[in-house]
């Protein structure tokens, strides 16, 4: 229906109750497309206006000729849209490319890479700054930290302390940093960002994480664990107790238990319990929040974040919530770093060493020794001084006191001479995506060679046959031969010993050279650390006085291939996760399997405890359960040792499962 300019002709309003429909007949779109097209070839003569259908009364949707129709002036606008509609969008589109140029030359000039794709396709054209992460803290003159705090400008909490002693190892200032809050979901994106430096959010170690953490891909590097936690319960007693018991019905039909979504807890949860019975939140926050609003009953953390979180301190301290003391999990929480600059992790993790060797001899926070830089060029990571740690902060026992529940610190304290063996907990090794090793990986260098070269450090005055030695070496060899078994699909023999005295340098130069693929037999020392050398978890600690240097024997390799590095760390702690998890030579079959290392190793854990057997296995048929003359001590072989607490302790000293203190410094510290 057109309106002309002679005059308008209006169909009558529709009739009462009869439906209008959307949908035209040909005749009527044919009609409609007329209209349209006479319109724009003779504007001044016609005005198109919009018609809707509507029914006579007794006939559904009838398209004969003389149809009647509802017809409305249509506004200028809605008329003219077309003309209006190709010039907005392609000026949006113009807008919409300049502010991303904008974003993008702000963000590269902040030196943060974005990530984009997905996990496994990191950025080709990353835009961060390529220099040594030292480097370009100390020019921009703090460090960042991700802290777990949500005010990281006031109040307190261990992670602020932590990252305190970083800055005043590194500027000799412990206020020269910078906090920002971090939570469980984005703390590992702002690390491989770097977004911050560190993340001292109290993030659990595991190996899986230090190979490839699942949400960005990448693999992350861990200090030593300044805290030793696990996952617990804190809420209302009964239902705590029906958590603790796993019950889930009668008077515990309504447990629902909260946790932090992204976290290890969350993980346990989930296996540990139908998902009608938890909920998850997406920060401490939120599920704080859910506690107090009794959206849950009981909420799932770890135990030593109790302190810091202040709702569920005073809860547990005023009596309205009670605070399991059963642990759910292993957590051994350190600081995270990138994998990608040794130097730096390597810094972090002798931060923490000289917290512990503050409060092993005594030394507390004193601001007339805590030296700030006053020039202001580059230092050296052998220049700082990590003392600055305990003198400008003060030293771990003094940092930990504020934030213990009545003064129950457990594992986090001082080792006095009991068990310290600990496996850090695997994680998920066995991958349904199997990564495919490189050609010039180690792993694949010593399978296509089929021999493993294995360097032994042994006392000057060592004489004899080194494969039938026992002791500290023959450990050594067993160790060697464990890894080669691992290797080699369960080949243990095929191992070359090059054997290196050991008041010499000769092993690390040889190392360095690539003439062995791995030592034994030689102390964690700081001055090889940042020499560009990677050391296991310990396989033997010597039995000197927390006072003293006491002697941590690892293996040791090239920090220049991380995941060969992650997997003979994996091999020592195979041997104690066996231990843990009463698993024997013969019941081998029951260890993990891993993906991780590539497809031909998925059996490695497997074929290294064939061949060794647990720790237990190894320590009995190499010292018969005596303590070794070397590296000397205290005690004596056969003998009980009294330390120095008047604790009586096993014969075989601190090479025992963890079961005390856990914390022991490093040697060579000033």
């Amino acid at each position: 229906v057109r309106n002309n300019s002679s005059g308008s002709q209006h169909a009558g309003p529709p009739s009462p109750g009869i439906p209008q429909f959307s949908q035209r007949s040909r005749f009527s779109a044919r009609s409609t497309m007329a209209g349209i097209s006479s319109m724009f070839l003779n504007p001044d003569d016609q005005v198109l206006i919009s018609a809707t259908l509507v029914e006579e009364e007794g006939h559904m949707c009838r398209t004969v000729e003389g149809e009647v129709v509802n017809a409305e002036l249509v506004g200028f606008l809605e008329r003219k849209w077309k003309l209006f509609a190709v010039p907005t969008c392609t000026i949006l589109a113009l807008l919409a490319g300049l502010l991303s140029l904008i974003l993008t030359g702000v963000i590269n000039m902040k030196g943060v890479e974005v990530f984009s794709g997905t996990p496994e396709e990191p950025s080709s054209s990353p835009t961060f700054d390529p220099r040594p992460t030292l480097d370009i803290v100390q020019e921009r003159g703090h460090v960042v930290c991700g802290l777990f705090i949500d005010k990281v400008s006031v109040g307190g909490g261990l992670s602020l302390a932590l990252c305190r002693a970083i800055a005043a190892v590194i500027f000799g200032d412990p206020d020269s940093f910078v906090g920002v809050p971090v939570t469980a979901a984005n703390r590992w994106q702002l690390v491989n960002d770097r977004a911050v430096d560190v993340s001292v959010f109290g993030t659990t170690h595991t190996i899986e994480r230090g190979i490839r953490e699942e949400s960005t891909g990448a693999g992350f590097a861990f200090s030593t664990p300044f805290n030793y936690g696990g996952t617990t319960y804190v809420g209302y007693e009964a239902f705590v107790h029906c958590a603790e018991e796993h019950k889930r019905y009668d008077e515990c039909s309504d447990l629902l238990i909260c946790a932090e979504r992204s976290t290890t807890h969350s993980d346990f949860l989930e296996t540990a319990f139908p998902s009608n019975n938890v909920i998850f939140g997406s920060s401490t926050e939120e599920v704080t929040k859910m506690l107090l609003n009794e959206s849950c009953n009981v909420l799932t953390t770890d135990r030593s974040f109790i302190p810091a979180i202040p709702p569920l301190n005073k809860g547990v301290r005023d009596g309205s919530y009670i605070l399991s003391k059963k642990l759910m999990t292993k957590e051994p929480h350190a600081i995270v770093t990138r994998n990608t600059d040794r130097e730096f992790s390597d810094i972090i993790n002798w931060v923490v060493q000289a917290l512990f060797a503050g409060e092993e001899r005594g030394l507390t926070k004193n601001s007339t020794l805590c030296q700030n830089y006053t020039d202001l060029a580059l230092h050296d990571a052998s220049e700082l001084n990590f003392m600055n740690a305990v003198y400008c902060v003060g030293n771990y026992g003094e940092l930990l006191d504020e934030f213990t529940i009545a003064n129950d610190r457990g594992k986090n304290q001082i080792n006095n001479g009991t068990g310290m063996l600990y496996a850090t907990p695997f994680g998920n090794l066995n991958k349904e995506t199997i990564v495919e090793l490189s050609a010039d990986s180690m792993l694949s260098k010593i399978r296509a060679a089929g021999t493993l070269n294995c360097g032994v450090i042994v006392p000057d005055s060592f004489v004899g046959n080194i494969t039938g030695s026992d002791k500290l070496v023959g450990m050594s060899v067993d160790y060697c031969r464990a890894l080669a078994a691992a290797i080699l699909k369960g080949d243990s023999e095929d191992v070359e010993f090059t054997t290196f005295p050991e008041t010499t340098n000769s092993s690390f130069i040889v190392l360095a050279n690539r003439t062995v693929d791995v030592l034994v037999g030689g102390r964690v020392q700081r001055k090889y650390d940042f020499e560009g050398f990677h050391f296991s978890t310990p396989y033997y600690i010597g039995d000197e006085s927390a006072k003293d240097d006491v002697s941590f024997y690892s293996m040791t390799t090239r920090e220049d291939d991380e995941l060969f590095s992650s997997f003979v760390n994996c091999i020592v702690l195979a041997t104690i996760h066996a231990q843990e998890n009463e698993i024997q030579r013969e019941k081998s079959r029951e260890m993990p399997l891993v993906s991780v290392f590539g497809r031909d190793l998925k059996w490695a854990l497997r074929d290294a405890i064939a061949y060794s057997g647990s720790y237990d296995e190894i320590y009995s048929k190499n010292f018969d359960g005596g303590v070794s003359y070397f590296p000397g001590g205290a005690g004596s072989e056969g003998q009980m040792q009294n330390t120095e607490s008047g604790m009586v302790v096993s014969k075989r000293g601190r090479n025992t499962l963890g079961n005390g203190g856990m914390f022991l410094s490093f040697p060579h510290l000033p």
